[in-house]
């Protein structure tokens, strides 16, 4: 399928036809969509920029909390809201409880006033 056929017009990034993101230009002469095989001709990319960013967990923003029955809870912190106290700050950990085919189970627990809970994903 080449580019004059789509029915739609999106940035280079997605193919116009499925939405998939496209493959990064290489030294082929097109850029064929994974998905429906859609083309676009390498050309339409000259000029365009890439840029990419991977953001890290900032130093210390892994917290360990030790519980009243001793156990140790550590885990990194993020911007949640403890639905019981309203601090703003929760560690998490998360495990595979169901299924390999299912979603993880993530546990929160409040870093002020140690409430519990969890959200099957």
């Amino acid at each position: 399928m080449e580019q004059g056929n789509s029915c739609f017009q999106s940035d280079l990034d997605f193919c116009p036809e499925c939405g998939t993101i496209l493959p990064l230009p290489g030294v082929q002469d097109k850029v064929t969509c994974v998905r429906c095989s859609f083309s676009i001709d390498v050309r339409d990319f000259e000029g365009k920029v890439v840029q990419s960013c991977v953001e890290f967990n900032r130093l210390g923003s892994v917290a360990l909390m030790i519980m009243d029955d001793g156990q140790e809870v550590k885990g990194p912190m993020i911007d949640r809201k403890c639905p019981q106290c309203g601090h703003e700050g929760m560690v998490y950990h998360t495990r595979q409880m169901r299924s390999a085919d299912e979603g993880q189970t993530v546990f929160y627990t409040c870093g002020q006033c140690k409430f519990q809970e969890k959200e099957d994903s």
